[in-house]
């Protein structure tokens, strides 16, 4: 471990002395914010503002969902920036911009901090300062909390960082309405519930990049059978937690139907990493379990999207 972590160190070094101007163009620069994270930012964030009714002028709601993107971007443009050494090392990270030399960590260190600051400000000016304070909290959590803190020290990790992926929504409702109601923390809770039981099936999957990186993933700390209980146990805790939007009323019929199709199966498929062991068909549940971990919270927010988006609600109760 020692040997690795030196090596580690000298990779960040190198990085960082790394003199020049950057080979990158624009489309590596996209790439530092993570688009697809950013992706799922956007839309988290978009469904916390359409179930909370709201007279918000429309290009305030839009200026407002931009700068939670690009705050959102920018916070994984600085994880990058941080994890650039064992982003190295790892075979799904190795061709990101950094690590491939396209551009340089200065330059990533520049580019997120001013991102940051700057959808933070805007957002303040555009909307409020709630939804700016929370969107700073967030990418602070995401940056020192999470990458800089506990990603390199404890295999709780993903269950505590998952919190800053689980914020959007929250953000997004406090910029239309100026508060955070029990909507949008229960679309928080959600998320926060989902990411361990999504990251980990990953992680049983792709244990030796992480062991090659020194990061203490729970299948490297605890074991993979460990970890296969503990995706099962948050996947019994998540399937009934998708239900409350039905209990408190902003869930129509059309989620009910989803989010408990979707939330059996979760259950099933881990159930069944839970049962297999050994041999390519655990590693195959395993990494049916994150791709099915996908489409089930894409599904969920999409039929809320509609829902209240496209005024196809139809209440459940009442």
């Amino acid at each position: 471990m020692s040997t690795m972590s030196n090596s580690l160190t000298e990779a960040r070094a190198e990085s960082l002395a790394t003199a020049g101007l950057s080979q990158g163009d624009v489309s590596d620069f996209f790439a530092l914010l993570k688009p697809r994270v950013m992706f799922l930012v956007v839309f988290t964030a978009l469904v916390g503002m359409v179930v909370s009714p709201s007279n918000v002028h429309p290009v305030v709601a839009f200026v407002s969902l931009l700068m939670i993107a690009v705050g959102g971007g920018a916070s994984g443009c600085l994880n990058m920036w941080w994890d650039a050494d064992i982003d190295a090392v790892m075979t799904r990270t190795a061709k990101r911009p950094i690590p491939a030399g396209k551009i340089q960590p200065g330059e990533a260190l520049a580019f997120g901090i001013t991102l940051s600051a700057g959808s933070v400000i805007i957002l303040g000016l555009v909307s409020n300062w709630l939804a700016a304070g929370l969107l700073a909290f967030t990418i602070f959590f995401y940056v020192v909390v999470y990458s800089i803190w506990l990603k390199r020290s404890t295999p709780q990790n993903i269950v505590i960082g998952g919190a800053a992926g689980a914020l959007p929504p929250v953000v997004a409702q406090a910029a239309v309405t100026g508060q955070v109601s029990l909507d949008s923390i229960v679309l928080f809770a959600i998320i926060f519930m989902w990411t361990p039981p999504h990251f980990w099936a990953l992680a049983l999957v792709k244990s030796g990049d992480y062991e090659r990186a020194g990061i203490p993933m729970m299948p490297n700390v605890a074991g993979p059978d460990a970890t296969r209980f503990q995706i099962l146990a948050y996947t019994i805790l998540l399937a009934p937690l998708g239900m409350v939007p039905v209990a408190l009323g902003f869930g129509g019929l059309a989620y009910a139907l989803v989010s408990f199709v979707g939330g059996l199966g979760m259950l099933a498929l881990a159930v069944q990493v839970y049962r297999l062991r050994e041999g390519e068909p655990a590693m195959r549940v395993a990494q049916q379990l994150f791709g099915f971990s996908i489409l089930y919270l894409f599904l969920l927010f999409a039929t809320l999207l509609a829902e209240h988006g496209f005024g196809l609600f139809r209440p459940v109760l009442g």
